[in-house]
């Protein structure tokens, strides 16, 4: 590690934060934008959950333990990460199921507008819902219309009922402006739900000041909730009282004990519920946020724009490197917490830097994405990824015959 690296580091209000997240040793993880690391305190807090609460206080826990609150507690405990009041966000479910339950929402307000408008880059289960949607109520009644983003301003016509698009792309890590996008939608008359799949957890998000209709995020990126960990979403105030979400389940409803015969919503955010939450995962995900709560997201972000600006000059200085392009934005304002680097050979590249010990990931058909978590990476970090980078390509081993199979999940 270089001299200037090191200073870096010791000069990161943010450095202390890594003791709190377990790490393999000799190993640079830079795939937290996929999953995040796991926070030391998770394993405490699911020991209490699976061993005191379910063995010992058994289904008493529902009351005892509150675990029939989780999905509101931990909802309260995301809002203030992405610009919410209070009242405004629930933890539930995945981002897929929640984005079907708010596209229905918003269809069904919007009347005889018809058209989810989102852009073709953006992350693919997103349109699949959409699509599943469009399917479902038929051609009349809804349909996707996906476009490139420079053409999404002439898009907003009259029959767009919903803008649906993702805060921060996944392939490249281009940030997108929540606040301009969403006037330019409520000047269309349309309404917008935003994907904080890349964004929660890493940048200040605003979804209050930006005036956002409906939004949703997951829990396992991060805000190191752990694999499969729930997802959330978000309800505008304005909204609550109007919407009808379409999988009415029991725990959405008014009074979900009283058992009655028909369906009954209940009071704001709370009827987006439909089946009993996971206990054991978002006891997992509560825990996790406490780690960020340590700390000021305006911090978190400025560590990650450092970080990225950090590599991509590593990048432009190396001379090895000039086989790659980099996708990713150098204005601080466009660029999310990841670099990622287009090569025709970057499903090899990913491999031979796994190798390596510096954790990457690989999107089709040519990316690597390399993603800084600032809760727990470092400078030291991205020097070693940078000089095993430079180093793989310098020897080609990315071409050996070892790193031509491609297992299910790439």
């Amino acid at each position: 590690m270089s001299e200037s690296t090191a200073q870096l580091d010791k000069e990161d209000p943010l450095a202390a934060l890594r003791q709190q997240f377990h790490l393999p040793d000799d190993t640079v993880y830079l795939d937290g934008n996929s999953l995040g690391a796991l926070p030391k305190g998770v394993s405490k807090a699911v020991a209490d959950a699976v061993e005191k609460q379910w063995g010992e206080d058994l289904i008493s826990s529902w009351n005892k333990n509150d675990w029939i609150r989780l999905p509101n507690l931990v909802g309260e405990a995301i809002a203030p990460f992405i610009g919410a009041a209070s009242g405004q966000v629930l933890c539930c479910d995945s981002i897929s199921v929640n984005l079907f339950k708010l596209l229905a929402s918003a269809l069904e307000l919007q009347g005889e507008r018809r058209v989810i408008l989102a852009l073709e880059e953006d992350f693919p289960t997103d349109a699949y819902i959409a699509q599943g949607i469009a399917r479902l109520l038929g051609e009349a009644r809804c349909e996707l219309r996906r476009v490139a983003p420079d053409c999404l301003e002439d898009a907003l016509d009259e029959d767009v009922a919903v803008l649906m698009l993702t805060e921060v792309n996944y392939r490249s890590g281009e940030r997108y402006d929540m606040a301009v996008i969403t006037r330019a939608a409520h000047a269309a008359g349309a309404l917008v739900l935003w994907d904080l799949a890349h964004s929660a957890g890493v940048m200040p998000v605003e979804l209050d000041r930006a005036n956002v209709d409906f939004a949703v995020g997951c829990g396992y990126k991060y805000f190191n909730g752990g694999p499969g960990a729930p997802g959330f979403l978000y309800v505008n105030h304005r909204h609550q009282s109007d919407v009808r979400q379409p999988l009415s389940g029991w725990l959405g409803h008014r009074d979900p004990f009283a058992f009655a015969a028909d369906y009954e919503a209940g009071s704001g955010v709370q009827r987006y519920q439909a089946g009993t939450p996971p206990v054991i995962s978002m006891v997992a995900l509560r825990a996790a946020l406490e780690v960020l709560q340590l700390t000021d997201i305006a911090r978190v972000r400025d560590k990650s724009l450092a970080l990225t600006a950090f590599f991509m000059q590593g990048l432009a200085s190396r001379g090895q490197l000039d086989a790659l392009e980099c996708l990713t934005p150098e204005e601080p304002e466009r660029r999310g917490s990841q670099v990622s680097v287009r090569h025709e050979q970057a499903w090899g590249i990913s491999q031979a830097l796994i190798e390596a010990k510096v954790i990457v990931d690989f999107r089709a058909p040519d990316i690597v994405r390399f993603g800084f978590a600032p809760l727990y990476n470092s400078f030291a970090d991205a020097e070693r990824a940078l000089d095993i980078l430079a180093e793989v390509l310098a020897d080609e081993r990315y071409l050996h015959e070892r790193f031509r199979h491609r297992p299910a999940v790439t």
